[in-house]
């Protein structure tokens, strides 16, 4: 891998699919974001899925993936993954 996978900041948009929902999903991200210094959102869809956008390294944000995945109940079958326009932001919030 280059040196830009531990560098250089970029911002993902995320769909996951899967045991997503009621499972403490989105607060196992913001504390998985805290620890790897990954700023964005997540929140809840009414299809059953959770969305998130995500700021950091790609090295950080697939280590807080990494991280949710681990999480008791949760089983992502799927993602949705795009590179989006990096904005900056300065914390992590569950919508």
């Amino acid at each position: 891998m280059n040196n830009d996978y531990y560098t250089k900041r970029i911002r993902k948009h995320i769909i996951f699919y899967g045991r997503v929902q009621g499972v403490g999903f989105r607060y196992r991200a913001e504390y998985a974001a805290d620890s790897y210094g990954v700023t964005g959102w997540v929140r809840n869809l009414y299809d059953g899925s959770v969305e998130m956008e995500a700021e950091g390294t790609e090295r950080s944000i697939d280590d807080m993936i990494i991280a949710i995945e681990k999480g008791s109940y949760i089983r992502i079958e799927d993602m949705s993954v795009k590179t989006i326009p990096v904005e900056g932001s300065s914390y992590f919030e569950v919508r």
